[in-house]
């Protein structure tokens, strides 16, 4: 693979997909699950009766977990017919809709629901603040947003890990500079869009939202089988995650 794609078309060529889903499923201590599922969990909170937008829907395990914790309704879409598809397998048993859109092209009616939420996927966003107000829009009053995101400490650490094993080392570089980000993961080359926390922090406030909380995913010893694991990820932040209200 020669070309940098796009978040979507990442997730749609077939051998990234596997490897992504295996690296997903079988793993036992991913960061997703030790680290940010917590947090994400702890501020979303009680989701009983409330309509939920999730914005890049991924594998729809947690739409299910969501309507299984009480939301009323589930809305999920994403911009890979990949994600779609097993997605739309594993709510079939569920009241959950899936669309195959992207986030950018999305129509974000007004005033619709009561939850949105986006679990790492708009740092393959090119246009973030855009993005915020259409999730503002569609929000209705005192609704609630969400997100976590690579960490801006990530996504500025362009350096590739030349060493054997796991990576023992980070270059944060051109930090302030923000906008594409060329990696090669998982065997393929995908665009990212970084942004400083400023920026993000700033893109909110902007659309008009009140941001609530911000969290770095801190590792908690109690979350890892592992006490190796545990220390390593005490070294850098893996993610940015943010809770903000429509106060209008």
């Amino acid at each position: 693979m020669s070309e940098f794609l796009s978040g979507p078309d990442f997730y749609d060529n077939e051998e990234i997909f596997d490897v992504y889903m295996n690296h997903r499923l079988n793993r036992p201590e991913t960061p997703n699950g030790t680290m940010e599922k917590p947090v994400i969990w702890e501020l979303i909170g009680d989701v009983s009766d409330q309509k939920v937008l999730d914005l890049g829907c991924g594998d729809g395990r947690f739409g299910l977990a969501l309507l299984d914790a009480g939301a009323r309704s589930y809305l999920g879409i994403d911009g890979s017919i990949n994600m779609i598809e097993i997605a739309k397998k594993n709510l079939s048993s569920s009241t959950a809709t899936v669309q195959h859109t992207s986030l950018e092209s999305w129509s974000y009616p007004a005033n619709r629901f009561d939850l949105a939420v986006s679990r790492l996927v708009l740092h393959y966003i090119k246009d973030i603040n855009r993005v915020f107000k259409q999730v503002y829009q569609t929000l209705d009053n005192n609704g609630r947003f969400v997100f976590s995101i690579e960490h801006p400490v990530i996504t500025s650490s362009e350096r590739r890990w030349e060493g054997k094993g796991k990576r023992q080392d980070w270059l944060v570089d051109n930090y302030f500079n923000s906008g594409r980000r060329e990696n090669s993961w998982l065997g393929g080359k995908v665009v990212k869009y970084h942004r400083t926390i400023e920026q993000i922090f700033g893109g909110l406030q902007d659309a008009g939202f009140t941001v609530e909380s911000l969290r770095e995913a801190t590792p908690i010893r109690e979350n890892f089988i592992s006490k190796e694991t545990f220390e390593r990820r005490q070294r850098i932040p893996l993610f940015l995650i943010v809770s903000a209200t429509k106060n209008k």
